[in-house]
């Protein structure tokens, strides 16, 4: 399964962006997305999570500002408002499968992973 994530961007802060993750496989049955962000010189942080049940969980850095959602068709989105110069980094979605452990802010529960969307916020 091959993750493509689009939407990043250029946008000053306060804007809003919408960041999309779409699985190449409609079949494959995925327990949950999440959302990833690495800054320059920062290690890979946990933005927002969904899983199976529609639980949605977030960071608290972004909690009240980003929302997460997926569709049936094995895509996610990530909405992004009242974005901060702090929020720029590098997004990438993952995916987990069957053997999704639960832990949906660590990045070794999900196996499959997009290439990474630059988000940039200009104060």
């Amino acid at each position: 399964v091959q993750l493509q994530a689009s939407g990043g961007g250029l946008v000053q802060a306060g804007g809003s962006l919408r960041l999309s993750c779409a699985a190449s496989e409609r079949g494959f049955s995925i327990y949950a997305m999440g959302w990833f962000r690495q800054a320059p010189g920062k290690e890979r942080e946990f933005v927002a999570a969904i899983d199976w049940s529609g639980s949605t969980y977030a960071a608290d850095s972004v909690k009240g500002r980003f929302t997460i959602s997926r569709d049936n068709a094995n895509a996610g989105y990530l909405q992004m408002d009242r974005l901060k110069p702090e929020d720029t980094a590098v997004y990438f979605c993952a995916a987990a499968g069957p053997h999704y452990s639960g832990a949906y802010y660590s990045s070794a529960s999900y196996e499959y992973w997009g290439q990474g969307t630059l988000v940039t916020v200009s104060s």
